[in-house]
C-alpha cells in the first residue's frame, strides 16, 4: 500500500498555497490587551464608530493557547472573523477562517482540498485503539489538513468498491471494501464492525467524543449508530441525508456518487467529499450565512453565555471551559440542531466574533469570553 510521506503533503501545500495565502491578508492593526505587539486583530480606520456610523470592516481573532498565556505570534492555530457593517451596525458580510500551521506552512483548516489514492489490493484491518494505539491497514492514502466529515469512494476496473468514512464520534476512519460480485441489495444494518464489513483502520484525531479502548463493545455498530443521537450528523444533511441502516448498500453507494449498471458498480476514479453540512468549510459558511443581516449592536455573541451550563464554565478571567463547575460543560456544541448555524464546537469562533465587535467599538475587550481552543 502507498503510504503518505511528507513530500506528498508538501506538494499539496505548494499547489494550494496561493489560494490559502489570499485568505491571510489582514486588516489594519488595532491593539488588544495582552495579545502582544504582533496581534493582528483590528479594523479599517473609522472615526465615526459609536457615533453616526458603524460602517466598515472589522477583524477579530482567537487562537490556540490564549487561555494558557500563549501570545498570538506564537500560536499554531487561529480563527479569524471579518465583519462588514453598514451605518446602522447591520452585518452585510461575514467571513470566518480557520488557519493552522502544518510543517511550518500556514494553510486553512477548511480548505477542503485533499489528495486521495486508493489501493484496491489491500484488505483493510482494524487499528488497535486505546493508549497503545496502532494504525491498522488502510486502502487509502489521504493527504489533507483535516478529515472531519470526510469521505472517499472509488471503484476499480474489476468492480471492487473502496469506501472510507470518517466517523464523527470516534474520529476513526471506517473503511468498507466490497469485492466484485458482492450482493449490493444487502442493507447497511448488516455492515457492522463485528461483521468485518466496516473496519476502523486509522485514527484521524485524538479528540473524538468517544475514545474506544476495544472494538468488541462496538461490534454491532455501523457508521450510522456508533453513538445516538450524535451519529445522526452523518445523515441529517448533505449527501447521506435520509440514508440509514435500513437502506441497501447500493443506495448508500449511489448517495456517495457511485453509478450502477444492471446492478453492478461502474468503474470510477476516487472521489472525496464531506458529509453533513460540509466539514469545517460547511460550518464556516453556515456561520457566515447565520450572521448576515443581524444587528451587531444587539447580537453580541454566537453563544448565549447566560445559559447555566455555559455560565458555570466561565472563570474569573472570562475563560470558558478551563475551570468547570458541576453541571457545566467544557464545549459549546449541538451536532444535530446547530448553534448559530454550526454543528461543531464554536466557542473559539465566538471569541473571534466578539473581538471583531471590539474593533467596531460595540464591545470592550473585558466583555470577550475566551473560548476553549
Amino acid at each position: 500500500m502507498i503510504k503518505p510521506y511528507r513530500l506528498i503533503f508538501y506538494l499539496i501545500l505548494v499547489f494550494f498555497l496561493t489560494a490559502a495565502a489570499m485568505g491571510c491578508q489582514k486588516e489594519t492593526v488595532a491593539g488588544v490587551s495582552g495579545a502582544g505587539e504582533h496581534y493582528r486583530g483590528g479594523a479599517e480606520k473609522n472615526e465615526n464608530v459609536g457615533k453616526d456610523s458603524y460602517a466598515g470592516k472589522y477583524v477579530g481573532y482567537s487562537w490556540r493557547g490564549e487561555a494558557r498565556g500563549v501570545a498570538f505570534k506564537n500560536a499554531d492555530q487561529y480563527v479569524e472573523t471579518i465583519l462588514e457593517l453598514d451605518d446602522d451596525g447591520i452585518i452585510v458580510d461575514a467571513k470566518i477562517n480557520f488557519f493552522i500551521k502544518v510543517d511550518g506552512f500556514w494553510t486553512m483548516r477548511q480548505s477542503g482540498h485533499a489528495l486521495v489514492i486508493a489501493d484496491y489490493s489491500v484488505d483493510p484491518e482494524p487499528a488497535v485503539p486505546g493508549e497503545n494505539y496502532r494504525p491498522g491497514k488502510s486502502m487509502f492514502t489521504i493527504c489533507t489538513v483535516d478529515r472531519m466529515s470526510f469521505y472517499a469512494v472509488g471503484v476499480d476496473q474489476s468492480g471492487v468498491v473502496a469506501v472510507a468514512v470518517v466517523d464523527p464520534i470516534t474520529r476513526y476512519q471506517f473503511e468498507m471494501k466490497f469485492p466484485a460480485g458482492f450482493d449490493f441489495s444487502r442493507i447497511m444494518g448488516e455492515m457492522t464492525i463485528g461483521s468485518g464489513h466496516t473496519v476502523p483502520t486509522v485514527r484521524t484525531s485524538g479528540s473524538g467524543f468517544l475514545r474506544p479502548d476495544t472494538w468488541e463493545r462496538y461490534s454491532d455498530k455501523t457508521i450510522f449508530n456508533v453513538y445516538k443521537p450524535w451519529s445522526w450528523v452523518l445523515n441529517l444533511y448533505g449527501p447521506l441525508k435520509g440514508i440509514d441502516n435500513d437502506n441497501t448498500v447500493k443506495t448508500f453507494l449511489e448517495a456517495l456518487g457511485v453509478t450502477f449498471n444492471n446492478g453492478r458498480p461502474q468503474p470510477m476514479k476516487v472521489a472525496y467529499g464531506y458529509f453533513g453540512i460540509g466539514g469545517w468549510n460547511g460550518n464556516a459558511r453556515a456561520l457566515e450565512a447565520y450572521l448576515i443581516g443581524r444587528d451587531a449592536k444587539t447580537f453580541t455573541s454566537l453563544v448565549d453565555w447566560s445559559e447555566p451550563r455555559y455560565a458555570n464554565a466561565i472563570n474569573d478571567k472570562n475563560q470558558f471551559g478551563v475551570d468547570v463547575r458541576t453541571g457545566a460543560t467544557r464545549t459549546v456544541q449541538n451536532s444535530f440542531d446547530g448553534v448559530s448555524g454550526a454543528t461543531v464546537r464554536i466557542s473559539r469562533e465566538a471569541t473571534s466574533y466578539q473581538r471583531a465587535l471590539v474593533a467596531a467599538g460595540i464591545l470592550k475587550e473585558s466583555d470577550v469570553i475566551i473560548g476553549r481552543f
